[in-house]
């Protein structure tokens, strides 16, 4: 199971169900795919396929809804 947390632009922003327990988001696009990590901070984990102007984007993507995502993975993990 992977819910999306929210859609901007191309992008998809989702969980995997059953994955590693850091607090993490998957952000798919057309073109591939990255991994962030959200705590500490917001950083890139890995990515497939993205150029560096979509990793930028995604990440911008990912730092602006942090909260949001927290708040999503709090309530899909009951953590």
């Amino acid at each position: 199971m992977a819910p999306t947390v929210l859609r901007e632009g191309a992008f998809r922003l989702f969980f995997f169900s059953r994955e590693e327990t850091r607090m993490h988001v998957h952000v798919s696009h057309p073109e591939g795919e990255a991994k962030f990590w959200l705590t500490p901070s917001v950083g890139l984990a890995h990515s497939v396929g993205l150029n560096d102007r979509q990793l930028r984007e995604a990440q911008t993507i990912v730092e602006a809804h942090a909260e949001e995502i927290v708040d999503a993975w709090h309530k899909h993990f009951g953590s």
